[in-house]
Order: structure tokens, then sequence, then C-alpha cells
């Protein structure tokens, strides 16, 4: 399949009218290679090469915040509901590419197709909601204390900021910020992972091409700059980039978070999740084991609101065992092309080893593994990495359980009291999502309070992944606290001015001071 493989790529890449030669960084319609290091991308459906390319280098990361800089000046005065427009555009232009797009997502990070599918409709769905929002960037008008003063507040476009999104979504996410970001008035740096570059390549050629339709839109206002962690270290270091929002793993996060607090610069951190369930007696059964495979094994485990612990009374623990074993067996896994799977591959031999060395650690620790092992039914190269998901039985508190592993690993725990899920459930050190199955209207009252679930998405009958548009996505503790896409997202990609004005002819200061000349 792999020469299959690379020259769908190829067509693909031509019909965005992409250079034969796959550029690296992209400076708003201006095209180059990079003079980095050499980068090859392969496709985790069978681990074959798709592409290669020579990455950027640290002072194309300079260059590109200089350009961003530039752009900035002209896009901070065009009116917001102009720069909605733009966005407006450029959601047009996903929806003619949706399918094209959608499987090159596929080729490169592995998610079945119609996943990769939903991804684009992610990107669609937060373009119409940033072309609402341009009209809506509300400031407050105040009650002053002083006597014919007005006190109001205002928003003002912060400045350039810098993106670096993580392979499994790997267009969604430069979208949920980019899409924002320009309607507040900010240019946007995008650094995608290393392992999905061409897919941002795609994303960044579509949106030029609706760009290029209005005059008052400079090109520089997207930049695309590509390669591995010195690049991505060179955007947070960036004092051109006021913001950085980046997404990736706890560790990656927290190096991100010290380079740009250094510079006293903005951080935004969407970072792993150690996603809970609960399951309670009144609970819907059917319906809950349906939610919790999705959100165990969709894109093979490798989102950041993947399941991976199911906390289950002890009445039906059995049940949910017996129903999510049996759930498994029937789970179609395979090549993410074929329209009949469910379940594709890792997205490489790192994750798989990472997978297995959990699992070893998971039955020292006295828990017992169903599943786990690789996929080899279908006729895969041994480049390729498809497992069986694993559930694990397990005893809450085992340290295993405390961290997350990319990966398709569910472990299953018992509970006697709602008190001591919701402390199962937040005894973990990240924050991201959760959900509690019940019927009792006062146990989902109490998981979504203030003494419930800790994380910032709490659900109620549905699954751990799945987030809307229209709801601010993000969570807490090593998850990092930021907050993307919807509700009042947008005030993070600009700056606040609180205003006072006086149309009296006295001066009266504030709290009745007396100062007299």
């Amino acid at each position: 399949m792999s020469e299959s493989l690379k020259k769908t790529v190829q067509s693909i890449l031509a019909s965005f009218s992409i250079p034969t030669k796959i550029p690296s960084i992209a400076c708003g319609s201006n095209w180059s290679s990079g003079s980095g290091e050499s980068l090859e991308v392969f496709s985790p459906i069978d681990g074959s090469s798709i592409a290669t390319l020579y990455g950027a280098t640290t002072a194309d990361v300079e260059m590109a915040g200089e350009k961003a800089t530039a752009a900035f000046r002209q896009w901070r005065l065009v009116p917001a509901p102009l720069r909605g427009q733009v966005v407006r555009a450029i959601g047009e232009r996903l929806r003619e590419h949706k399918e094209a797009l959608a499987r090159l997502v596929t080729i490169e990070c592995g998610k079945i197709y119609q996943e990769a599918l939903g991804e684009v409709q992610e990107m669609i769905d937060i373009c119409d909601f940033a072309v609402g929002l341009s009209r809506q960037l509300y400031g407050l008008t105040i009650a002053c204390e002083r006597p014919m003063h007005r006190l109001t507040e205002q928003w003002h476009p912060l400045g350039p900021i810098g993106v670096i999104s993580a392979f499994n979504f790997p267009v969604a996410v430069w979208s949920w910020n980019a899409m924002i970001a320009l309607v507040c008035g900010d240019p946007v740096v995008w650094k995608p992972s290393e392992k999905t570059p061409l897919t941002a390549i795609a994303c960044h050629a579509i949106a030029i091409q609706a760009i290029r339709e209005f005059d008052e839109c400079p090109d520089d206002v997207i930049q695309l700059v590509i390669g591995g962690r010195d690049i991505g270290q060179a955007i947070a270091s960036n004092r051109q980039l006021p913001l950085i929002s980046a997404t990736g793993s706890t560790a990656m996060g927290r190096s991100v978070a010290v380079t740009v607090g250094q510079r006293l610069g903005r951080p935004l951190l969407e970072l792993g999740g150690n996603n809970a369930a609960i399951v309670t007696p009144s609970s819907d059964l059917p319906m809950a084991i349906r939610a919790m495979v999705f959100s165990a094994v969709g894109t093979c485990g490798q989102r950041c609101t993947s399941l991976r612990r199911v906390i289950a009374h002890r009445s039906v623990y059995d049940a949910v065992r017996d129903n999510m074993l049996k759930a498994y067996q029937s789970l179609r896994i395979g090549s993410p092309l074929d329209e009949s799977t469910l379940v594709g591959p890792l997205i490489d031999q790192d994750a798989y080893q990472s997978m297995q060395s959990t699992l070893s650690a998971a039955k020292e620790q006295g828990g017992t593994v169903h599943g786990g092992e690789r996929f080899t039914e279908n006729d895969h190269s041994d480049d390729a990495y498809y497992v069986q998901p694993a559930i694990v039985e397990i005893e809450a508190g085992a340290d295993v359980t405390l961290h997350e592993t990319f990966a398709p690993i569910v472990y299953l725990m018992p509970y006697d009291s709602l008190d001591e899920a919701i402390a199962i459930q937040n005894q973990v050190s990240q924050g991201l999502s959760s959900t509690i199955f019940s019927k009792d209207v006062m146990e989902a009252e109490l998981f979504c309070g203030p003494a419930g679930s800790d994380c910032g998405i709490a659900n109620v009958n549905i699954g751990t992944s799945g987030a809307e548009i229209g709801g601010a996505f993000g969570g807490e503790k090593d998850t990092g606290g930021g907050r993307e896409s919807g509700s009042d997202s947008w005030k993070a990609y600009m700056r606040r001015a609180t205003n006072t004005i006086n149309y009296s002819s006295e001066l009266p200061l504030a709290q009745g001071i007396k100062f007299d000349l």
C-alpha cells in the first residue's frame, strides 16, 4: 500500500495548489523550503514514508515573528466584522475541501476516516462561531462613583500569537486558536507536530486561498513553520508573540510555560488528561457502555479526552466489566481508510512500546489485563502498530492508574459510595474531562457542583470525549488551565483596557480624595 499512499498524498496536496517540492515554511502566500534538519513523514497506516522535507530553523521563526508583527499593525485596524468575513471565507473553503483534507488527516495521523471528517467539521464549526463572535467582542459600561464620568472597558487585539499543536488533532486545534485569534485581530504563527506537517501545509494553503479575496487582509496574517522541539522552543521564547497556545503532554507544557513565563508572556496550555467515568447503580447501562467504549477506543485512545478510568459501583461492576469485554471483542480493527473500521493504528512504535510498558506495570501492581496485544489479523506492515484495546481490572490508587498513557488502555475499579468515587476520580494530577452515568438528579448535580468533579469538563450521561465548539475547552491542574474554542475563551487573545472619561469641568478624585492646588 505504501506507494499508493504516497501517490494519494501527492494528489491531495496538488489539489490545494501546494508546490511539488513540499515546503516547510509559509509566510502568508510565500512558500519556501527550510534549511534545517531533514524531516521524514510516515503514515501509521503501514509505517511507510509518505514525504520528506527540510524543517525550518530558529532564524525562520524570527522572520515569521517579524512578518506577523508587521501584519498586526494593519490587521488590528480592520473592523472586527470584516475580520469575521475573512474567517467566513476560510470556512467556505474548508467545506469545499472537507473530504480531501479528512483523507489526508487519516493517512497522516491514523484516525479513522469518519473521525477525520468530524475533525474537519469542527474546523468549519469554529469558523461559523468566530464569524458570529466578530460582532460580539463586547466590553462593559461600569457604574462610576464620580459625577459626570464614564467608566468603560474595551478589548483590543493582543498581537501575533504562536500555536503549537499535537499530532492527534492535527487540524482542529489550530483552527480553534487561529479562527478566534483572527477575528480578535491577531496574526498567527503555527508550529504543527513534526509527525503531521502535511495536514498543516494543506490547511495553510486553504486559508491563503480565502485570504486572497480580501484586500484588507495581509497575506502574512498567517504563518507556518515546521520542525521539531527546537522550533517549538523558538516560538515559545519569541518576544514578538505575546501569547503562546500549546497543546501536548504535561512535560511539554511545563517546558513551554517556563520559557514563556521567563519573558512574562501569556501561556495557554492544553495538556494531558486522565479522564474518568463514574457508573452508578441507577445508570442506563447499555448507554453507558456505548459511550465509554467510544471514549476509550476512539482515535485508538490517543485523544486528550480519551477515557482512561472507569469507576463502577460494586453492584454493577461485574455487568460493566462483562459488557465492555463483549463490546471490545466486536471492535473492528484495521486500516482507518476502510469504512468498516472502528479502531485504527497507534501513531508509531514509541506509542506501542509505551502501551506495553504500562500494561506490564499494571500486572506488576496487581492488575488483571484483558487485551492490549498487538493486532496482527490483517495484512499490515511490521512498521504499523495496530493493537487490541485493553481493559485492566485494578484497585483504585495503584500507581499506574495515576498517570496518562496515550493509548487505548482503560482501568476498571470498584467503589462503594459516591463520595469515594469522586475522590478516586479527583486523586489524579490531571483535570481535563470527566463524566457520571446516573438517573439520579442529586448524584448528577453533586458531580457537577463545587464538591464534585475537579475537571474543566464535567459531563452527565455522555462520554468524556466529543466536546462541542460552543463551550470553552480545557482543564485544570496538570492539564494547564487553558481554555480554547467557545464561550468567552476569546478574551485570552485580546488585551483589556479600562477607560475613565471625564466630561465635566471639574476634577473629582476617586474615593472622595481632596487634592487642591
